[in-house]
């Protein structure tokens, strides 16, 4: 794998692979960036926030090579965001979606020839950093909007599947559409490199919009059953079963007599790019304000109240 190296103080170096230079430098700025001074720094925003946010979820790989976005499926989840200052925080989510593909739409002869299609639910946990590029405060007149920019880290399960000539959905993974061995078949479970953009706006003190458009470059070229090459369609077919084989190679006659797409050995997919998937959403967000531990004071243990909170909001 291609990438840089870098010699620490005990000379032992590290090889940092270059998919992930983005995230390093992009979680540099965060971190310098967020510690900004002058008058906002009199302000104070952290806390808690908590929602749902829904929208639709898209595919880009193998086969949707020319980016179409034809096929929106609905997308949802429910995320938690600490905010440590006006400018940095940190969110988790689960979400949900799926994606669908099909050759049979595509401007390109190999891809229309090779004919396959498949559909997968994404579950997915996600852990990224936020960094505003506007100061954003609750319940500031000033400060209540900001576009922002996210990237981290994401897990998720998926199980393509495709229409046998029955209509039936059918589960690819078990049949080992491209010549997998029994018990070798890839994994259901990934991970992905997420990133994106969004804007946060104030409604109230209390709640907030939430619109953003994420990207998951993920660590797996078999999110649509598509990535090296034909395997042997007889031995296939002893192998898995007649369904395994006519799911492998759904292809249709070559135009014009040239050579068939199909034959053993030749190209399927292409395995030199892994599958993406996004998410474009929008979200409705609840502060729950300071989260604070319990301070002593001569003695006595005390919580921050909510009537302070209010006291602070109209200082503002």
């Amino acid at each position: 794998m291609a990438g840089y190296t870098v010699a620490t103080a005990f000379d032992v170096k590290l090889t940092i692979p270059d998919c992930m230079r983005p995230t390093i430098i992009f979680l540099t700025l965060v971190v310098f960036l967020s510690f900004t001074p002058g008058a906002q720094a009199q302000l104070q925003m952290r806390g808690l926030e908590l929602g749902p946010w829904v929208g639709s979820s898209f595919y880009l790989g193998d086969l949707n090579t020319e980016f179409r976005f034809n096929h929106p499926n609905l997308a949802g989840g429910f995320a938690a965001r600490y905010n440590f200052n006006h400018r940095l925080a940190v969110r988790g989510s689960f979400n949900y979606g799926s994606v669908e593909a099909y050759d049979s739409e595509s401007e390109n002869t190999f891809e229309r020839l090779r004919n396959l299609s498949f559909q997968t639910r994404v579950r997915d946990l996600t852990a990224q950093a936020e960094f505003n590029f506007l100061p954003y405060f609750h319940g500031s007149r000033e400060y209540f909007f900001t576009p922002y920019a996210f990237a981290g880290v994401s897990l998720f399960s998926f199980t393509p599947r495709a229409r046998a000539s029955n209509g039936d959905l059918v589960k690819l993974r078990p049949l080992g559409t491209e010549g997998q061995p029994k018990g070798k078949e890839y994994s259901s479970f990934s991970t992905a490199l997420t990133y994106g953009i969004g804007i946060r706006w104030d409604l109230t003190y209390a709640l907030s919009f939430d619109a953003n458009l994420s990207i998951r470059n993920t660590a797996t070229d078999y999110l649509d059953d598509v990535s090296t090459v034909y395997p042997n369609q007889i031995r296939l077919a002893q192998d898995r079963g007649n369904i395994a084989s006519y799911l492998s190679d759904r292809s249709l006659p070559s135009e014009e007599g040239g050579p068939p797409v199909n034959r053993e050995g030749t190209q399927r997919g292409d395995d030199s790019l892994n599958d993406r998937y996004l998410m474009l959403g929008i979200g409705l967000n609840y502060y729950f304000g300071d989260v604070l531990c319990p301070q002593v004071v001569k003695g006595k243990a005390r919580r921050q109240s909510k009537k302070d909170s209010k006291k602070r909001r109209k200082r503002r």
